[in-house]
């Protein structure tokens, strides 16, 4: 990545030791999955469709340790621990994206790192079980992948796009099924994989066109948000302060299909509009 001001320092720091935590811990619960047996996931259940294992609590707590250790200061908000914003800054963490998934051994799963400072997402950090890799963006840097810059397609026709929407027992499924309704008349091909944070780094990376899910927690979106925009994408959310408190929905696509889906920054509340062009949110 490019050498940043000296100022940023801090950050920088903060983002190498969130690309190894991602790394490793997303290793460690894929071989404690291959070689446990299958009680000793532990899993259990917050809802519907809705579980936690033994990976992702033992994740988050690595993964919190670390962080506590090397910059005491920094708050910590997680989802299986919780925790409280820092006006110093904080992390929000994701130990598993995809829980479902992972349980299952359908490696579309991820481990979610993002750093938030000065009423900003300072950066995002993604594991991605099903590549083995490392997703990562610091505001105004780019996005990457590994070493390897990462840009959204170009996709501007709709009849060739291929979007992931995400959903949750959280929100009705009417919406959701008048969605995907709207996006079949489009001609969009779509698919739903249930992990929010790869489906953001998907459209990074240019494999799909677009991302929307009406509701996610801010652990879910914030490292993946701020990975798509600085890959380009088009990215639509509610204000941070609202995210952090009551989570939200996202929209992120290629800058070519923005005026074709207006329709779903109309849906987002405080999606940012200017005239019939949504206007990319920038996380920094």
């Amino acid at each position: 990545m490019r050498a940043l001001p000296a100022a940023d320092a801090d950050v920088v720091a903060r983002l190498e030791l969130a690309r190894r935590l991602a790394l490793d811990t997303g290793r460690q619960a894929e071989a404690f999955r291959c070689t446990a047996d299958p009680a000793a996931l532990a899993v259990s259940t917050k809802s519907l469709q809705d579980f936690v294992s033994a990976a992702d609590r033992q994740s988050e707590e690595t993964i919190r340790a670390a962080l506590a250790d090397a910059f005491p200061q920094d708050g910590f908000l997680g989802e299986e621990t919780g925790g409280e914003p820092n006006a110093d800054g904080f992390w929000v963490v994701d130990p598993i994206d995809g829980t479902a998934n992972y349980i299952r051994g359908l490696r579309h799963w991820g481990v979610s790192i993002a750093f938030v400072r000065d009423g900003a997402v300072q950066l995002g950090c993604i594991y991605d079980a099903a590549g083995d890799r490392v997703y990562s963006a610091l505001p105004g840097q780019g996005a990457f992948c590994g070493d390897r810059p990462v840009r959204v397609s170009g996709m501007a026709d709709p009849t060739q796009a291929l979007a992931i929407v995400g959903y949750s027992r959280r929100t009705p499924f009417e919406p959701y099924q008048a969605l995907l309704a709207r996006l079949h008349g489009l001609g969009i091909e779509y698919r739903r994989l249930g992990s929010a944070a790869l489906g953001l780094v998907r459209v990074a990376d240019g494999i799909a066109d677009l991302y929307y899910e009406a509701h996610l927690n801010s652990w879910d979106i914030l490292a993946g948000a701020l990975i798509a925009a600085e890959a380009g994408a088009y990215v639509a959310m509610p204000p941070l302060d609202r995210i952090i408190a009551n989570g939200g929905a996202v929209a992120a696509c290629t800058p070519g299909l923005a005026g074709t889906l207006d329709f779903l920054w109309e849906q987002l509340a405080e999606s940012p509009v200017d005239g019939a062009q949504p206007k990319p949110t920038r996380l920094a």
